[in-house]
């Protein structure tokens, strides 16, 4: 008897934590950013730096990435949420072009 409580004890456990993980996977999924936090306009120039810092955290071209994406944010006044992608979050960001046709913001 004792083993069984334990086991579904065990078991309880388990699915709790498996729904908690659900949950907080669902919050942050690319959907919810928190469109103050980062749509357009939402920084000031002085925050630029800081965010750009965040945004090139993990590439290998950190010295480029910080140029650019300095740049498009003095422009913009916005950075992306996360290391890559999320653009569409940011539109200046997302559409400005370099003369070839690719992206300029990283």
């Amino acid at each position: 008897m004792a083993k069984s409580c334990g086991a579904l004890v065990l078991l309880a456990l388990i699915v709790l934590s498996m729904l908690q993980t659900m949950v907080v996977a669902s919050n942050n999924s690319k959907g919810n950013w928190n469109p103050k936090r980062y749509g357009p306009g939402s920084l000031k120039r002085f925050q630029c730096p800081s965010e750009c810092n965040r945004r090139c955290g993990n590439t290998q071209y950190h010295k480029a990435c910080i140029t650019f994406c300095n740049k498009c944010c003095r422009k913009c006044l916005c950075v992306p949420p996360g290391y890559y992608g999320n653009k569409q979050v940011c539109s200046c960001y997302n559409n400005w072009k370099t003369q070839e046709g690719g992206p300029k913001c990283p």
